[in-house]
């Protein structure tokens, strides 16, 4: 996916966040990105993200829960790629040129989560964070900071660190650094992953996104 099929709310908090980034951690403080999860809209503490990047092809890694879609290479790094839909139980969707993946920090491991599209960047202060209902015992909602009430919709704000269980985050660590992911009808590869085009080329960084 080339920087231009990107949506535009993509490049957008592509460069948002490059600008949080430049400035600090104490001005990213009470900022989140924003991404949707068909109708749901949830948000990301920003100092968790590293980037936004294009959809590409993904090397699919043998004996990996089901939403672990495999690993890429993005400049030297092998990144697992999860599918947040089917991380969290939803069908799953038929990929536009909305869809991309971020790149996080999560559980000491870079990772990246597929979306349907990125929203924005947003401010949202305490005062419009509320706590997470109870749904009762069997219904665990510890990956769940907060719900916060911004620009007149809900959105649920999420523990990245939380998402994954610890098993799960072991899973995904042993994705990346795994040695025998078969590429099947995918470009020549290093390490074994699928190796990400050259910047420009497939991918909105976060200072392409400024420059």
């Amino acid at each position: 996916m080339t920087t231009e099929a990107m949506s535009m709310a993509a490049q957008d908090a592509a460069e948002q966040l490059s600008v949080a980034d430049s400035t600090g951690h104490d001005d990213a403080a009470g900022k989140f990105l924003t991404f949707f999860l068909a109708d749901e809209e949830y948000g990301l503490e920003i100092l968790k993200v590293r980037e936004i990047i294009g959809m590409m092809p993904i090397t699919p890694v043998p004996r990996t829960p089901q939403f672990v879609l495999g690993v890429i290479n993005l400049r030297g790094r092998v990144i697992p790629i999860v599918d947040l839909r089917l991380k969290f139980d939803m069908a799953r969707a038929e990929q536009t040129d909305e869809t991309c993946i971020i790149v996080v920090e999560a559980g000491g491991i870079q990772m990246g989560i597929v979306v349907d599209k990125v929203s924005e960047v947003l401010d949202i202060n305490a005062d419009e964070i509320e706590d997470v209902p109870s749904f009762g015992d069997e219904v665990n909602t510890d990956y769940i900071l907060g719900v916060g009430k911004s620009s007149d919709r809900v959105k649920l704000l999420l523990d990245i660190d939380k998402v994954l269980s610890n098993d799960e985050v072991e899973a995904t660590r042993s994705a990346a650094g795994t040695d025998d992911a078969e590429t099947v009808g995918q470009p020549e590869s290093v390490d074994g992953a699928t190796e990400a085009p050259a910047a420009g080329e497939a991918e909105t960084t976060l200072s392409q996104a400024v420059a």
